[in-house]
């Protein structure tokens, strides 16, 4: 499993309706798409859950390099390039997914945490505590599913669950979720 985000951090006077039209009509772009497991179509309004800035920022968790590949070299990844400029994208290697209690309704809003890996760690120790707050998260009262992957560049964690409702239980940053994505969802590693 592979993680995925880029950020498209906006003017604070942006419309932010702009976004959810561009969702409304493109998000099912990716609902059959080859290699994919999720694609959560993130946003973030400035004022709204504390969020101090207007943002689209969506994350995927990729069944297959080869998918999220044709993604980025020929496939819908253009169009953000063409309408907004190229993002850096961000990549992790998963560590841990888990379905939670509402794994059946939809997702509301999703709580994203990037937490730094400190030096002189024992590395195994780190991500198995990633795979426990995996757990820990699933386990929570109305979340839909809940993942942890590592970027080994910048040793970073990143812990993204999302909710069914719009009270969640989970520190971080929070998003609305849009739009879900998610043709390979059934064959994304379990943690077990």
């Amino acid at each position: 499993m592979h993680a995925m985000q880029y950020e498209l951090t906006l003017p604070a006077d942006y419309d932010m309706e702009i976004i959810r039209r561009r969702v409304a009509s493109k998000g099912n772009l990716l609902d059959e798409w080859d290699g994919l497991g999720i694609k959560t179509y993130l946003m973030r309004e400035r004022g709204v859950h504390g969020s101090p800035v207007n943002q689209y920022a969506p994350f995927y968790l990729w069944n297959t390099v080869a998918g999220m590949n044709s993604f980025l070299w020929g496939g819908p990844f253009q169009g953000i390039v063409s309408d907004f400029g190229r993002p850096s994208v961000r990549q992790w290697s998963g560590l841990s997914y888990e379905e939670g209690g509402a794994a059946d309704s939809p997702a509301r809003v999703a709580v994203l945490r990037r937490q730094p890996v400190p030096d002189g760690v024992r590395l195994t120790d780190v991500m198995a505590d990633a795979a426990r707050e995996t757990g820990r998260l699933a386990g929570a009262s109305g979340v839909v599913l809940s993942t942890a992957a590592v970027d080994t560049g910048r040793w970073e964690v990143v812990h993204l669950s999302l909710w069914e409702h719009d009270a969640p239980k989970a520190d971080g940053d929070v998003y609305e979720v849009l739009h879900m994505s998610e043709p390979g969802r059934a064959r994304l590693p379990q943690t077990v």
